[in-house]
């Protein structure tokens, strides 16, 4: 077996850590001390995306987009994640399930979407539905028109700056008609409950929004009526692909700050690095980092069959979110503790990580669910679904 990367894929890796460098990082301070980008900012990394070609990198070239496989978008993903403030939310990948829409649909929302002349924002959780979008509780009436939406959603990323919502409802509150409909974000009846803060500095918001009478047209119903639920899972597949990536991005941030740290670092008349301890978790780091490489890379390489079985595509999904989520918690919290007081300071990126990656275990589907799922996968296929090696059930 052949696990060199091609010629082309080195180059797209370092095109990706080039443009992160370039273009992201100069701008990590910007976000950290206002809590978020400046339009002004915004714009600029919008125009760069656009000229270095990372502009909708999962949707297909016909469409506007860059046509990389799922392997190619974690090669990318992964060098962004490097950027701390998630800056890498100014590179937008529009929202996976628009690419089912009809002509007209695809036309007014996802070829805008890709030449980052619109953008979206998938909105699915609520106060008493997370993880498990079978709770929602936003509904969808038929009246003249075409559809009345009511409801409220939380922590819809990117909402302020998104112009419309991929709004996740329940047809007559029934959850086996899930349905997903364009809304204009300045559409009657759509408004913008709070913006809360969380713990991150986050280069956008996410705010909550409700929704009240709002009429919608037959037209905005995205692929169907009941196709909701597939949908939206099989964003969660892209989403947490995307984390994984960017989790192994963060973690090699923070190793290499960490590593040349402890090799400048004087303490006892030498470098930090020569005591054993400190020798041991940069060791633990660097294997935990490995590991969740090679099942990344490993993971997006199969994924990347369109022939691939949708339900094997969930069950490897989760496994890498949750294996490259609790990773760069543990490699971050160790960057945090070598670099001493340094470690717990804003103005540097392994403290700014620490904060950042804390959101990876929760959002998408916490560790938890992924747990759910994986045991699930084990009761109805066996343990050879994660074990073995190739596996065609």
């Amino acid at each position: 077996m052949d696990f060199k990367l091609s010629k082309e894929h080195r180059a797209l890796q370092v095109k990706a850590k080039e443009f992160t460098e370039q273009v992201l990082f100069p701008y990590e301070m910007e976000c950290e001390e206002n809590n978020g980008i400046t339009p002004e900012t915004h714009k600029y990394i919008t125009q760069q995306v656009m000229d270095w070609g990372f502009n909708a990198t999962n949707h297909s070239k016909e469409h506007g987009g860059q046509g990389m496989t799922l392997f190619e978008q974690a090669l990318c993903s992964e060098q962004f994640g490097m950027s701390t403030g998630a800056i890498w939310d100014a590179i937008p990948q529009p929202s996976f399930p628009m690419k089912f829409g009809t002509q007209e649909q695809i036309e007014e929302y996802l070829i805008p979407s890709n030449q980052c002349k619109r953008r979206d924002a998938y909105a699915i959780t609520e106060a008493d539905a997370g993880s498990d979008p079978t709770q929602c509780q936003t509904t969808a009436v038929k009246c003249d028109g075409g559809y009345k939406i009511n409801g409220e959603k939380w922590y819809v990323t990117v909402g302020n700056v998104a112009d419309f919502l991929l709004v996740h409802t329940h047809i007559d509150g029934d959850p086996e008609k899930a349905t997903v409909f364009f809304v204009e974000k300045d559409a009657p009846g759509v408004s913008v409950k709070r913006t809360p803060e969380f713990t991150h500095h986050f280069a956008f918001k996410h705010p909550e929004f409700t929704f009240t009478d709002v009429i919608v047209d037959e037209s905005k119903i995205l692929k169907g009526i009941g196709e909701g639920f597939n949908m939206t899972k099989d964003w969660f597949v892209e989403a947490r692909l995307g984390i994984a990536a960017r989790c192994v991005g963060g973690a090699e941030r923070v190793l290499n700050v960490a590593n040349d740290w402890a090799a400048e670092r004087i303490q006892g008349g030498r470098p930090i690095r020569e005591y054993q301890v400190i020798e041991h978790m940069i060791a633990d780091m660097t294997m935990e980092i490995m590991a969740a490489k090679s099942l990344l890379y490993r993971v997006c390489w199969e994924i990347s069959d369109p022939d691939m079985d949708r339900k094997l595509k969930h069950a490897r999904a989760s496994a890498i979110k949750l294996w490259c989520s609790e990773m760069v918690n543990h490699v971050t919290d160790k960057g945090v503790q070598i670099l001493g007081g340094r470690g717990y300071m804003r103005e540097n990126p392994v403290e700014r990580l620490w904060r950042d990656q804390r959101v990876d275990r929760i959002w998408e589907g916490t560790s938890e669910i992924q747990r759910n799922v994986i045991g699930g996968q084990i009761k109805k296929r066996g343990v050879e679904l994660y074990t073995g090696w190739d596996y065609e059930k």
